[in-house]
């Protein structure tokens, strides 16, 4: 028998979904997480958690994003062959549709960060289509659609690898994740897809990040089979490289493992590997021509009952508007800080632009000297809001301009999130600077701390101009001090070492 689907239901549908996961962490996640901060040693780790749980409860009272990376849109579509449309447009424009509608919705704007075409040009769409859609056709008469928003700083950090029948999957994926450092945002998850070709796997890794988090009920039972098996293996060992929340060291680097495979060439073997952010965001509905799928909201009471609040006992507090050399030297690594004041912001584009008028000599629009500078790039404000859910971005994407900005600017001080590659930790130590971490996955808990935001400069760049915000009490930690000391290198080795299941390499 079959079923009309109408197409302002699926529109709805969709729309509906992208707002729901904009601001509701899945439940299954949260006691995850909650679990990980109870058995959590490491103080630093255990604050980054904190933040992150508090900031979801935020986000599911307020109904704002997350995070102010509110993703490009990933949605897997299985379409009953015993369907019917009742619609005018194609079901990928009418998924489209639902997009735009949600990130333009304006009791919750969500960020556009999607540009077109991915070179030469890269305007941003300002709705955040198109998405990304994977379509099967199933026997049946419904449609069932799964959707994700993921983060750019998490889905940069995707892996692949086309390894020989005889390889060892485990040993491939402790060499490398170490090497996607923080920008992930850990504590999430891995997602792995084997066999295939190469755009199979790759699409099995990032669909297995859609199921359920069971990790510990299959361990409590045991594995029913090799994948079960792995995921147990790979759980297990990844946590023992003691990169813990945010990259700072501690016992929870993952949540859980997920994994699906597809039969694949004799001669092959390919592996891909998403990892999941803390700002996971995912839904799933059916639609079988009774109306518009609505998804019920969690209770709150399903929260975990943590709340984050700075402490003036073990942080420093710090004036941006008297900030000199000598305080920037005195902070040492891993050292609380609660910035007040007013700071800078700018990220790639505006990096880029500065280091183009550098170029011709022209003069900067705006005076770095002795200031700090916030990579960020927030959500619209909505309602008295002065600014959006404004978190960190990945910091290392900044590295190739972070000795022109201390060097030709007299730039003092940087925020964001994850580590820095060598050659910024070395700016950063010849000129004396810092680099300050604020937690990725805390986004609207920091916007809290912003009292005030205008534009300065470079307008026409959207959430990459350059803001000044006035902040108080903005909770970061020192992550690498003007000695070059990193405490995203420093941080990791000390846990694993602690953890002792993996030798540390020197």
């Amino acid at each position: 028998m079959s079923t009309v689907i109408k197409e302002d239901d699926l529109i709805q549908s969709v729309a509906g979904a992208l707002q729901y996961i904009s601001y509701y962490h899945p439940l299954d996640y949260i006691q995850a997480l909650g679990r990980a901060y109870e058995l959590e040693e490491s103080p630093a780790a255990r604050d980054a958690i904190a933040q992150i749980l508090t900031n979801s409860r935020m986000c599911a009272e307020g109904r704002r994003p997350l995070c102010q990376d509110t993703g490009i849109v990933t949605v897997f579509v299985k379409v009953g062959m015993d369907v019917r449309w009742e619609a005018k447009r194609s079901l990928t424009d009418m998924i489209n549709e639902g997009v735009r509608q949600a990130y333009l919705h304006p009791d919750n704007v969500l960020r556009a960060s999607i540009v077109a075409p991915p070179e030469a040009g890269r305007k941003n769409t300002k709705d955040n289509t198109p998405a990304v859609i994977h379509y099967e056709i199933v026997e049946g008469n419904k449609v069932d659609i799964t959707v994700a928003a993921k983060g750019g700083g998490s889905e940069n950090k995707s892996k692949f690898v086309m390894l020989n029948p005889s390889d060892s999957i485990v040993d491939w994926v402790l060499k490398t994740v170490p090497t996607m450092g923080a920008g992930w945002c850990p504590p999430g998850m891995l997602g792995i897809g084997i066999g295939g070709t190469a755009e199979k796997a790759m699409v099995l890794a990032k669909e297995s990040l859609m199921d359920p988090i069971d990790i510990q009920d299959v361990i409590k039972r045991g594995p029913n089979s090799w994948v079960e098996e792995m995921r147990i293996e790979l759980f297990e060992k990844v946590n023992a490289l003691g990169i813990g929340a945010q990259g700072l060291g501690g016992l929870a680097t993952v949540l859980d493992v997920k994994i699906l495979d597809y039969p694949t060439h004799a001669a092959s073997k390919p592996v891909a590997m998403i990892p999941n952010c803390a700002a996971t965001r995912h839904a799933h509905f059916v639609l079988d021509g009774s109306g518009p799928s609505l998804i019920a909201p969690p209770p709150l009471d399903a929260w975990p009952n943590v709340h984050w609040q700075p402490n003036t006992e073990t942080s420093k507090r710090v004036n941006l508007d008297t900030l000199t050399p000598e305080e920037v030297t005195s902070w040492k690594p891993g050292q609380t800080l609660l910035l007040s004041g007013k700071m800078l912001t700018g990220r790639d584009a505006a990096h880029k632009r500065i280091a183009d008028m550098l170029a011709k000599g022209e003069a900067l629009p705006v005076d770095f000297k002795g200031r700090a500078i916030y990579y960020v790039g927030p959500v619209d404000p909505v309602r008295d809001e002065v600014v959006g859910p404004a978190g960190p971005t990945t910091a290392t994407r900044m590295d190739k301009f972070t000795d022109m900005m201390l060097s030709k600017t007299g730039l003092a001080v940087m925020i964001g999130k994850s580590e820095r590659g060598p050659a910024a930790i070395e700016a950063i130590k010849q000129h004396k600077a810092a680099y300050l971490m604020a937690v990725g996955g805390a986004a609207y808990l920091v916007s809290k701390a912003i009292r005030a935001a205008r534009v300065l400069a470079f307008d026409d760049l959207g959430m990459e101009a350059i803001y000044e915000f006035d902040v108080q009490d903005m909770p970061v930690t020192v992550a690498v001090d003007s000695t070059g000391v990193s405490v995203h290198q420093t941080g990791p080795k000390e846990w694993q070492a602690r953890i002792g299941k993996i030798p540390v390499v020197a």
